[in-house]
């Protein structure tokens, strides 16, 4: 078995979503004081690699700890598009990989952003799905869909009507992954397990790759 990570680190100096905060870690206890080192640590539920539950967005959707355990791990395949130059991604250009989508349980758009992690960049221009591809994409058996960018929407939306579109159909949405440059084969098994805490509305996640014999080998 081969597993990939495909997880940001947290950090006190990470990137995070506008008008919110970076984490804070404090260190409570120390080898030499107590002899034992526990850090308390604050953060926003939606810093780094994380899920969006349904709650996010919709104030009776399902919190993540609601929901089925199994509905963090699934079949997966990375659609590239990262060679792609415009604003959106469209239903064209999801159309091409419909018999694969109809395969997994997850999908994750790989746009190459992450490459610009820690940098202005980040934050800029990033390709995001459209409204008309959101719709598409819902009528879909999908768990969840992920993206190497630091939402699904627009930077500056203020509606997120992609969000809502997914979410309301309970599909999930993993934001700020990396790594995907690491997965060359179609299909693997996808885990994004959240901190299992009462009424979440997201939480990060060590989002992982695993492959074995069945699906091929890693580069």
């Amino acid at each position: 078995m081969k597993v990939i990570d495909l997880t940001h680190t947290i950090h006190s100096n990470m990137p995070v979503f506008p008008k919110t905060e970076p984490p804070v870690f404090k260190v409570s206890n120390t080898h030499k004081k107590d002899g034992f080192m526990e850090t308390k640590l604050s953060m926003y539920s939606h810093t780094g690699t994380h899920i969006d539950a349904p709650r996010h967005m919709l104030s009776k959707g399902s919190s993540l700890d609601e929901l089925s355990i199994d509905r963090y791990i699934g079949k997966s395949t990375v659609l590239d598009f990262s060679k792609l130059d415009k604003e959106y991604i469209e239903i064209n250009d999801l159309s091409k990989y419909k018999e694969k989508i109809a395969k997994v349980e997850f999908i994750i758009l790989k746009t190459g952003w992450s490459k610009y992690w820690g940098e202005k960049e980040y934050f800029l221009d990033f390709p995001s799905l459209s409204i008309e591809a959101a719709n598409y994409l819902k009528e879909f058996n999908l768990k969840g869909i992920g993206i190497d960018t630091i939402s699904i929407d627009k930077i500056d939306s203020e509606s997120f009507v992609v969000h809502k579109i997914l979410l309301s159909k309970d599909i999930l949405i993993i934001e700020n992954l990396t790594n995907l440059d690491n997965i060359n084969s179609e299909y693997f098994i996808l885990s994004i397990l959240p901190l299992k805490t009462l009424d979440a509305d997201g939480s990060p996640v060590r989002a992982v790759a695993i492959k074995n014999k069945e699906h091929g080998s890693f580069k």
